[in-house]
């Protein structure tokens, strides 16, 4: 049996440098919070208001380091909540989807794409990936065994590289429907 960790990613906020330095003052830096489970990512103390046409959600964490582009990652609750289509996407996949404005201490910045809703994922080593007979993109089943509410998650896109740690990430809307719980393995299906 194949298992992986299932991580909840919370709402979250990927900033350039240019849009940091508008959002918290010229010449800021993030300030690490806390490590995260991927190698050289961590949680922010910056924290910002994500403003869409309906309302806003405040004190969204940045994950650091900047990025060279800008983008946030909702649920499908969050981003409908806030007045935005759902666009489930890959990291990084960000053309054609909605934006926003994000709002900060010392100013606001409004991007005309990048809000997403994060198409679920693991993150593999080659060695893992190897392993279990799987390369970059592949797409698995993932049986996530709970109490009460035990579930198989499709469309699992495989992202595979030496950066990583083994880790599967779900968002808080699929954390909460399956009763997700720290330190929840899941067994990678191949194929149903």
């Amino acid at each position: 049996m194949a298992e992986i960790l299932i991580e909840t990613s919370a709402r979250h906020v990927h900033v350039t440098q240019e849009t940091l330095e508008i959002l918290f003052g010229k010449g800021a830096s993030l300030t690490k919070k806390k490590d995260l489970s991927q190698p050289g990512q961590y949680a922010c103390e910056e924290r910002v208001t994500v403003v869409g046409p309906k309302k806003e959600l405040a004190n969204v964490s940045i994950l650091g380091p900047c990025r060279g582009a800008d983008q946030v990652e909702l649920s499908a609750t969050d981003a409908r909540s806030i007045g935005l289509g759902i666009d489930i996407r890959e990291s990084g996949d960000v053309a054609g989807t909605p934006g926003c404005t994000l709002r900060g201490p010392a100013g606001e910045v409004t991007i005309k794409e990048g809000v997403i809703v994060a198409k679920r994922h693991i993150h593999m080593i080659p060695e893992t990936a190897e392993k279990l007979g799987v390369k970059n993109k592949d797409v698995v089943w993932v049986k996530a065994v709970t109490n009460g509410r035990t579930a198989i998650l499709g469309d699992v896109v495989v992202r595979v590289s030496d950066k990583f740690a083994d880790a599967m990430h779900i968002d808080t809307d699929e954390s909460n429907a399956i009763g997700a719980a720290p330190g929840l393995m899941g067994e990678i299906i191949k194929e149903l």
